[in-house]
């Protein structure tokens, strides 16, 4: 018989957690960002755009935490592979990199589990991707 430990999900309150941290860290970079937290099961747990943002940085915060969740690894890991002869086949932006897959993507983990993930759009996708980081480690 095994038995199996139960992780705790993610919580609204964590995913607000999430939010005001990497606000925050991008606030004091003076850069502005949307950002979007999803649960293990992909449902959207906080979403946070600012007004200063460009328009895009929504969607693009909600893509990348989708990326993230979905393949369970920092979209910032996933760059090269998306470039032209890298290991993903996908159509390139109008910035020759994938919307979908650069960096500003984190995975959430929880007892060494998948338990979410953030997406941050607004900036560059370096900037993005720490802004992201230091928002999980806020929950460690």
């Amino acid at each position: 018989m095994s038995t199996t430990t139960a992780v705790a999900p993610l919580t609204i309150q964590d995913a607000e957690v999430l939010v005001t941290a990497a606000q925050s860290a991008a606030e004091a970079a003076g850069v502005t960002v949307s950002v979007t937290v999803l649960d293990a099961g992909g449902h959207l747990l906080a979403f946070r755009r600012d007004d200063r943002a460009v328009l895009i940085s929504g969607e693009t915060s909600t893509r990348k935490a989708y990326t993230a969740l979905q393949l369970d690894t920092p979209t910032a890991d996933l760059v090269d592979a998306v470039q032209p002869g890298g290991l993903f086949n996908t159509l390139p932006t109008a910035l020759d990199r994938p919307l979908l897959f650069i960096a500003g993507g984190v995975p959430v983990h929880r007892d060494g589990r998948l338990i979410g993930a953030i997406g941050v759009g607004g900036g560059a996708p370096e900037q993005d991707h720490a802004f992201a980081v230091a928002a999980v480690e806020t929950l460690a």
